[in-house]
């Protein structure tokens, strides 16, 4: 079992301290991936209901940092050595899909293969109109994009025809140092989702989903596997709704069982003096079944 540490990239750890202090530690203790978070903006007053939260809003307040995902993985890539990098999750349909592509490639090419797209269709339609795009279209669009990044990541001169984003002949250097490009790691525990990662992903991150509702979703995912030719016992599985502090080590057996692949916790502290401490003890309570 892998263990990584999201929300990593909010709050204290927004900072260009807080960001060494969390990944150098994590990386120093062993701890296998770092997760960032995204939101380009978060309109005053919004409407739309956050999906992970019972009361419909995003964790901490309004105004709280929220850097760039892709720019602080970039600065976490450049003080670190073996923790692998990602998204959890990045809004695709809200970027050019080309952009993207060399963002991701680069990021890749300077961690030395370290980097995993997390990606989520988004939730915050108010975010859409902010920024100008249409927010009804975004599955489909998503679709379409990662198709279009995964011929850039893989072609000597990619092409692509979609409804969304079309080229030929585009050379676009540097590509990913892993074989097939950038993993990409569905985020969301709605069904559409399941069957995104069950059709396209290399991973899934259904991030909030009981136990109940993940039985299901995983069904559904290699259900939808085996209808587009894929063995959905090749995606993995990370889940985040399991802690340390609170649950019984013998709870994450039952999570292998279930087929997850990695469980991803908060930051032990937000006390940046303190989290050299709390990181090497967290490493220390998963450590026993990290390596089972």
């Amino acid at each position: 079992m892998k263990f990584g540490i999201m929300f990593a990239s909010t709050g204290p750890f927004a900072t260009a301290e807080g960001a060494a202090a969390i990944a150098t530690n994590a990386d120093r203790c062993g701890i296998e991936s770092i997760w960032s978070v995204e939101h380009v903006v978060i309109p005053d007053g919004y409407q739309s209901k956050y999906p992970y939260k019972e009361d419909g809003r995003i964790p901490g307040a309004d105004d709280t940092d929220i850097p760039d995902p892709l720019i602080w993985l970039a600065y976490v890539a450049g003080i670190t050595t073996q923790i692998r990098l990602a998204t959890g999750i990045l809004i695709v349909p809200q970027r050019n899909p080309v952009v993207l592509a060399k963002e991701c490639a680069t990021l890749d090419k300077l961690s030395n293969g370290r980097f995993e797209l997390g990606i989520g269709v988004g939730w915050l339609e108010e975010e859409f109109t902010t920024l100008g795009l249409p927010f009804d279209d975004r599955g489909p669009r998503t679709d379409d994009y990662i198709a279009a990044m995964r011929a850039l990541w893989t072609q000597d001169r990619a092409a692509h025809d979609g409804p969304f984003s079309s080229f030929t002949g585009a050379i676009q250097r540097p590509q990913p140092v892993q074989a097939g490009g950038v993993p990409i790691i569905v985020g969301g525990h709605s069904k559409a989702a399941a069957r995104r990662a069950g059709r396209i992903g290399d991973g899934f991150f259904p991030i909030s989903a009981s136990e109940d509702e993940l039985v299901g979703l995983l069904e559904l995912m290699h259900r939808t596997a085996s209808e587009h030719g894929r063995d959905g016992d090749d995606i993995a599985v990370t889940v985040g709704s399991w802690s340390p502090r609170r649950d019984n080590l013998d709870k994450v057996k039952e999570l292998e069982d279930l087929g997850i692949d990695r469980l991803i916790v908060a930051p032990p502290t937000g006390n940046i003096d303190k989290l050299p401490q709390a990181i090497e003890q967290l490493a220390e309570k998963i450590a026993p079944v990290a390596t089972r």
